[in-house]
């Protein structure tokens, strides 16, 4: 084995495969380095733990499924951004069978405060991706955030639905399109 055959992309590409694969249970140390055909040294030479590397290689899972799209205007209108993040909630599924239920029960239960402050850091990044949106979508009526109603509150519950969506598996996102136009248009 050549220990520095591979880098840190092709670690988390490898990872992301293994999941794709295997499940999270495929995710180690050992079977990450035999995968890439490198020393367990060299696994160790980029993630100080399994733990360091399970939380990179969700990041970049999350990284995958949220890229930024090609067209830059489902960011410009709040029907257009739940739209896109249903597609790539469905694709995460097809492509990472469980991620979602996983990373969330994972680090519930392993208990790891680096992976649960992973997993609010990439929820967070999402719900001000949202509000981002809200508040900049020429759509929305001006008066329907107010201080009791912020866009923040409500970026937190489409968030909530979506998230439920993942959990039912159900990528439709009519019944949050009509709560939106209902809400705020």
């Amino acid at each position: 084995m050549n220990p520095m055959a591979t880098s840190k992309a092709d670690i988390l590409k490898t990872s992301r495969e293994l999941i794709q694969q295997n499940g999270w249970a495929a995710v180690n140390i050992r079977a990450v380095a035999a995968a890439c055909g490198v020393s367990v040294g060299c696994i160790y030479n980029y993630f100080g733990s399994k733990t360091e590397l399970v939380s990179a290689a969700v990041e970049s899972i999350w990284n995958d499924i949220f890229h930024h799209p090609e067209d830059e205007t489902v960011f410009q209108d709040t029907l257009s951004c739940i739209r896109w993040m249903y597609r790539q909630m469905e694709y995460g599924c097809q492509q990472y069978p469980d991620f979602f239920t996983h990373h969330a029960l994972g680090f519930v239960q392993q208990d790891t405060a680096d992976g649960k402050q992973q997993m609010r850091q990439t929820w967070q990044h999402i719900l001000d991706a949202l509000c981002n949106v809200l508040c900049h979508d020429a759509k929305v009526r001006p008066d329907a955030f107010t201080e009791q109603f912020t866009p923040e509150q409500f970026a937190g519950i489409l968030f909530s639905l979506m998230l439920s969506a993942v959990v039912q598996q159900s990528f439709d996102p009519s019944a949050v399109l009509e709560i939106v136009r209902r809400t705020i248009y």
